[in-house]
């Protein structure tokens, strides 16, 4: 079953958990609903990519309030395809939020289980990683592109979590749009580093097409990342939503060839919830 579901024009919103959790507030932005324009038409989150800025604030303000928040609520990162993961409290609130040059420097990942905060990252064909306890609350997001992927980042909020006393196996994830197998086609240079990362692993997320060609699955790699971290399988939601292909739904910056915008992951419990 489809983990995102329609909220609206904007918004895809992991219905399954925020069904069985009121007050918990995730999902992910399409390109529908805004005010950018251009290449960036027209519900761009992404401050960085050249769009004008006020427009830029006047989106994500707009995905707040339909996620349940304020713009100040949100927390943003400088994403660096890297692997550093942030647990967010006070001293956090609304960096990143309203302007690029606050962004929390060189993270790709976020957790919480304080309400009143949302985790967002932003998201062009890499994959968005959700993750959420409901014994504790505890709720993360990550940015896998395949430098994130190959280098662990999902396996490494897992890690994190373990040290706040979190089973893995109480764990659960979900994997949203992001660029299909079919449309990420890599080099050797890159298959390389999934090939030293998955050295004991008989099948493989990614197959030769051609000579120096491969289609790579980043969503199956990472779901497989996930669960020899000890996340059982049933636990982990994959979505059959491509960011590249899903019918012009989506930014998608190897489709737009770089010029492009970006859609927002966020998680995060509305003040006042149970949490």
């Amino acid at each position: 079953m489809e983990p995102f579901i329609s909220q609206n024009e904007s918004i895809l919103a992991l219905g399954g958990w925020m069904k069985d959790y009121p007050g918990l507030s995730a999902g992910f932005t399409t390109r529908a609903g805004g005010y950018s324009t251009g290449e960036y038409e027209s519900m761009n989150t992404g401050f960085h990519v050249g769009d004008h800025q006020n427009l830029v604030k006047k989106n994500r303000e707009a995905i707040a309030r339909l996620a349940g928040f304020s713009l100040l609520d949100i927390v943003g990162a400088e994403q660096t395809h890297g692997t550093n993961i942030v647990k967010v409290g006070s001293s956090l609130k609304g960096r990143g939020a309203a302007a690029y040059s606050d962004s929390v420097p060189d993270t790709d990942g976020f957790y919480t289980n304080e309400p009143g905060f949302l985790l967002s990252l932003c998201f062009a064909d890499c994959v968005p990683l959700y993750f959420f306890d409901p014994g504790s609350g505890m709720v993360g997001i990550a940015h896998a592109g395949w430098k994130g992927t190959v280098n662990g980042i999902g396996p490494k909020m897992i890690d994190a979590w373990k040290s706040e006393g979190i089973s893995p196996t109480a764990i659960l994830a979900a994997i949203g749009p992001s660029i299909c197998k079919n449309c990420y086609i890599v080099d050797d240079r890159v298959i390389a580093f999934a090939e030293k990362r998955l050295e004991h692993v008989e099948k493989k997320p990614y197959n030769q097409i051609s000579a120096g060609q491969y289609s790579f699955d980043l969503q199956a790699m990472n779901k497989l990342l996930l669960e020899e971290a000890g996340i059982p399988s049933r636990n982990i939601s994959t979505t059959g939503l491509c960011s590249s292909c899903g019918g012009g739904s989506f930014f998608s910056h190897r489709r737009d060839k770089g010029k492009t915008g970006r859609m927002l992951g966020f998680i995060g419990w509305k003040e006042g919830s149970l949490r």
